[in-house]
């Protein structure tokens, strides 16, 4: 099986894979024990802690591990905006984002919470003057993807930042995308909390972070529980954490998006002439990994299945969504129609793609166009 569905999951490195194994070996007690075991883990958790803090620009009090993005995602919005409630229940996000912040959000209307869901651009952003457009007096928490699962178009998320810290609003941004792909320093100025998540970056299922600045006040979703100071409950899984450290410093040596970029434009060569039609951002607001397409006549879902048929694995959307009929959000809040949404599917691959590989994508789409034509 070809495999070209990176930005649903990626498989384990090499490297992550020896750690989790060793770490499982000889770091199995609870980090919460008080014995010479629990202690031992306890020591490997807070040294990645620290590593991961560094990665990411921000302070190791600031890093709080959980199972992942959706867990990451779930809990920093709903305990930033529990803690901000005095100032106002009014939440901005956009139409596009992950399942999870929607799945925050509307825990948080049933709370009593205002929710404003933004469209993109024809570009596949949100566009700064229609948030600010949005801010009302009442706002307290704004919650955007840094990048689009989707179609990898990259929000202006420091733009954004200025203006809400302008006004003194609470930010959130999804990083699961972009961790490990871009470099997501400069962001820790603009932004009060930003979600990780291991599997993306070549560590294992199970395991992810959310980064709290530590100046912000935060209220826990669920009181009185102790692991992660209060931000979750459950074991700390101390060999996936570990193996999501060593995943995310192999990931974050270098940035470098010139070999993606060669693919991306190999595959545009390849099926130029063709029907099909490229969903995307700007070039300088694209990530070149994740490519969203349409092909006139023929379902999304039915260009998986040929494809899957030929030894190639794709997705029409996120994993999260996938059984949904809402699984293409991005297309559909940029404004194309839902026939156009059910054509959608994506491509997106790594650095460990070949060019054959990619040859071999476009040779197979080409075959898919006379089907679509009949």
């Amino acid at each position: 099986m070809i495999y070209f569905d990176y930005a649903a999951t990626a498989p384990m490195s090499e490297e992550a894979l020896n750690v989790y194994i060793k770490t499982n070996q000889k770091f199995f007690g609870n980090s919460s024990s008080l014995h010479d075991e629990g202690s031992r883990s306890r020591f490997l958790l807070e040294r990645c802690r620290e590593s991961l803090a560094k990665l990411i620009g921000g302070k190791k009090e600031g890093v709080y591990f959980t199972s992942g993005g959706t867990e990451s995602n779930l809990l920093a919005i709903v305990s930033l905006a529990k803690a901000a409630r005095k100032k106002g229940n009014h939440i901005i996000t956009s139409l596009a984002e992950h399942s999870s912040v929607h799945s925050a959000t509307a825990y948080l209307e049933k709370a009593g919470f205002a929710v404003t869901k933004l469209p993109l651009s024809s570009r596949g952003i949100v566009e700064p003057e229609k948030l600010a457009a949005a801010i009302r007096p009442d706002t307290i928490l704004v919650s955007l993807q840094y990048i689009n699962q989707e179609i990898g178009a990259i929000n202006p998320i420091e733009e954004i930042g200025k203006l809400l810290a302008e006004k003194e609003i609470l930010f959130h941004s999804d990083c699961v995308q972009a961790f490990g792909k871009l470099d997501i320093c400069p962001l820790l100025k603009w932004v009060d909390s930003l979600s990780l998540s291991s599997h993306k970056v070549f560590g294992p299922k199970g395991a992810g972070a959310v980064y709290m600045d530590p100046s912000v006040q935060w209220s826990p979703v669920f009181p009185g529980l102790t692991h992660e100071s209060g931000f979750r409950g459950g074991t700390v899984s101390v060999p996936a954490i570990a193996a999501f450290t060593a995943a995310a410093e192999e990931a974050c040596r270098t940035f470098s998006q010139q070999t993606e970029w060669a693919f991306r434009r190999l595959l545009k060569e390849k099926l130029s002439g063709s029907s099909f039609c490229w969903i995307e951002a700007e070039e300088a607001r694209q990530l070149p990994s994740i490519i969203g397409l349409t092909l006139p006549g023929m379902e999304g879902q039915l260009v998986l299945l040929k494809l899957n048929e030929q030894g190639c694995a794709i997705s029409t959307g996120s994993a999260c969504d996938a059984r949904s009929e809402n699984g293409t959000k991005a297309i559909l809040a940029m404004g194309y129609p839902m026939e156009t949404a059910r054509q959608f599917f994506r491509i997106s691959f790594s650095s460990r793609t070949t060019m054959e590989e990619i040859e071999t994508l476009g040779d197979l789409l080409l075959d898919l166009t006379s089907a679509a034509l009949r």
